[in-house]
Parts: structure tokens; sequence; C-alpha cells
């Protein structure tokens, strides 16, 4: 029974220190992944959908590891650019590359006898994939521009939104790789799956974030908390952090109710619904109420989709023509298009016979950078694209931002 005791003690005790909130079974069935394999040498592949709080779990396994006095270094694979990440992770000579002017030290070497936790790794290139299996099997590589071997002694944890089943299915990635990273997986729920949990977060964050701003966090009421457990929560944990800090900030730590919630409760997105379609059915499918600038979006993204197919595109659109009244309201303070350049379907399809793919591309980006309120991260997210991705049609479009 003491042996029980200390355990469960030192179970939440894990938890509080590394600011893991939750009591629900998946948080739990997680936490306890993590404490038995942070102690080994394994490989982990952390998993879950953005804003789950991977980065967290793998600081986490870090610091409870034999190597938690040795660095920690995380890379986001997503946010570096393919030219650039197999330099960044295993370093250059100068001269290996035009702009290479030194040599420079990659972030294996600068992890050396600690972990490093490698994020996005499902948008790792094929042949940066290559040198990492052969450091993960010999803990040998070379920089870049050199035939000299290196021998490093580092920990891997990976984590990933992707479905890389799939991505190796799709040979889009290495089923040794897989395979060799997936030693262990901690699989992190999304926030929808454990609504339980929301008010430990809510008290989590609302005390934090009043802390910073010396404020006194005053609480939140029975039915605000079950408006914010009834929400779909598509961001998860991260997404309910920010409202949090919205809230308490723009409302000076008054006590939360219902009514100042709902001020800060963004629209609701249309559920998404992927399908194989028969040649005679539409090729968009879109919903029928409420139509305003989340549906404009699924327009566009579908236009991007199916190029090839844009007289359908254009039938579609039509459709759309019955809520033309709607449309036009909800674009009245747009910054992307106001009410009054939208005057009826045929205007509407007019301007897309004029309109080049390119012009729509764009269109959907700055959309996408204005949902997020300019965060690129969210934008690539939103767009079904990798930062890296994004950048690049920064640089293709002439977008500033």
């Amino acid at each position: 029974m003491e042996n029980l005791q200390f355990d469960r003690y030192f179970f939440e005790e894990v938890k509080k220190r590394y600011g893991i909130i939750g009591n629900s079974d998946h948080i739990n069935a997680a936490v306890h992944t993590l404490m038995q394999a942070a102690p080994t040498d394994l490989s982990v592949l952390i998993t879950g959908e953005t804003g789950t709080g991977k980065e967290v779990f793998a600081n986490a396994v870090h610091r409870l590891s034999k190597r938690s006095k040795f660095p920690f270094v995380s890379v986001n694979c997503g946010a570096i650019p393919e030219t650039l990440l197999e330099s960044e992770l295993f370093g250059n000579e100068k001269g290996a590359f035009t702009g290479a002017v030194e040599q420079r030290i990659g972030f294996f070497e600068t992890a050396n006898k600690g972990t490093i936790f490698l994020d996005e790794i499902g948008e790792m290139p094929i042949g940066t994939q290559v040198k990492l299996l052969r450091v993960l099997e010999s803990g040998e590589f070379s920089r870049l521009g050199s035939s000299m071997v290196h021998k490093v002694d580092v920990r891997v944890i990976a984590a990933t939104n992707r479905d890389l089943e799939l991505f190796v299915e799709q040979r889009k990635f290495r089923r040794d790789l897989y395979y060799r990273l997936n030693q262990v997986q901690i699989k992190l729920p999304e926030l929808r799956n454990h609504p339980q949990d929301i008010p430990l977060l809510v008290e989590h964050f609302g005390v934090k974030v009043a802390e910073k701003l010396n404020l006194k966090y005053s609480g939140i009421s029975s039915d605000a908390l079950s408006i914010l457990k009834s929400l779909p929560w598509t961001g998860n944990v991260r997404e309910l952090k920010n409202m949090i800090d919205t809230v308490i900030t723009l409302e000076k730590g008054a006590y939360i109710t219902p009514e100042n919630l709902r001020k800060y409760i963004p629209p609701a997105l249309p559920a998404y619904h992927s399908k194989i379609m028969h040649s005679d059915e539409s090729l968009v499918q879109l919903p029928k109420d409420e139509v305003g600038t989340n549906e404009l979006f699924l327009i566009f993204k579908s236009l991007l989709d199916i190029k090839s197919e844009i007289n359908e595109v254009k039938r579609a659109i039509f459709d759309i023509s019955l809520n033309m009244d709607r449309l036009s309201d909800s674009f009245e303070n747009s910054n992307i298009q106001t009410a009054q350049e939208i005057k009826t379907p045929d205007e509407i399809l007019d301007g897309f016979d004029s309109l080049n793919l390119d012009q729509l591309e764009k269109k959907m980006i700055i959309l996408a950078l204005n949902r997020s309120n300019g965060n690129r991260r969210q934008a690539a997210d939103l767009l079904g694209i990798s930062e890296r991705t994004l950048y690049r049609k920064f640089a293709e479009y002439g977008i500033d931002n």
C-alpha cells in the first residue's frame, strides 16, 4: 500500500512539475507511457493533433531521463526550408553551398549527450530521412560538404500531427525510419475527447495569465464551463489557452460568465468531410447554411484542389447564390471583399473567368493569414500545407507578412 501511495504521489508530482494538466484516462495513460519511457534511451514518437502539447511531453521525457543535465534541442522540421534542413541538423563546411561562408555546427552536435526533439517530423524530405536513420542506428553523420565522419550520442524524440503510417504507404516517409522512431509512442488526445479536463485547464491558464498581468483570477461559472465543454476545440489545448488569455486580459480578470465569455467565442468553422465521389456527382460539396467567410475559404481551397475542373467549381459557386444576401451581409466589414463588390451570381462567375489559379491561391493565402491574425503556423494549418511551403508561396507571390 505504501508503494502504491508513493507511486500515485510521484505520478501527480510529474504532471505538476512539467505542466501536464488533466486527470482523464486519456491524459493519465499518456503520462504513464511517458514515465515508463523517460528513464530509457529508446526513441519516442509523440503523435496528436496540433495544439495537444507534444513539446510539453517531449520536454518532460528529457527532464526525467539520465540526459537531463545535457542539452535539450528543439527543431521544427516544417519551419526550415528543405534546402537548409540538412545543414541545420548536421552542420556544414565552409563553401559547401552558396552562402556557406564559414563552418557551422549542426543541431545534432549541439545536442550531444542530450536530447533532440524533431517536431513535425513528417515534413522531413526523404534525402534527410536517410541521414537521420544513420544517426539513429550508429550515431554517425557527416557535415554537408565533408566526407569526415562524426559521432554523437543523442536521444531522438520526434513528433507529428500527420498519419505517418499513411505517409509510409504513400512513400513519403521511410518505413525503416518510422519503425526506428516508433520504439515508444505517446498518443496525445484531442481536447474534445477529454472535456472533463477543461475546468482544470481553465483554472491553470487563468491563474497563470492573471499573475502575469498582476490581476486576481476571479474564477468561472458552471454555465460558462458548460459552454466551453460543448465547443469542438479544433485547436485543442492551445486554442483554449489563447481564449482564456484573451478573456482574462480584456475583462481585467473579471469573473467569467456566459455573457462575457460569448464575446470571445469565434464563429465555428464548418465541418470538413471527404469521400470518394462518382463522376456524376458534384466535385464540391458546400454547406447550405451560414454561408460566409468560412465557406468562401472552402471555395478557394476547393479551386486549388481541383484545378483541372474549374467549370465544375463554377457550378458549385452558383449554388451559393441562393444565400447571396447573407453572404453580402457577412462581408460588409471584410478586408477580403466588400459587400458592394458582391453584386450577383453572374458577376461572380464572370470574375472567375478572368481570375487565374495563381491569383486564387494568393487570395486564399491572404485569407488564411487574416483568419489567423498573421500567425504563419496557424495559416499553414488552415491551408493544409507546411510552414516551409507557405514561406515559398510568400516569395512566389510577393506577399509581405
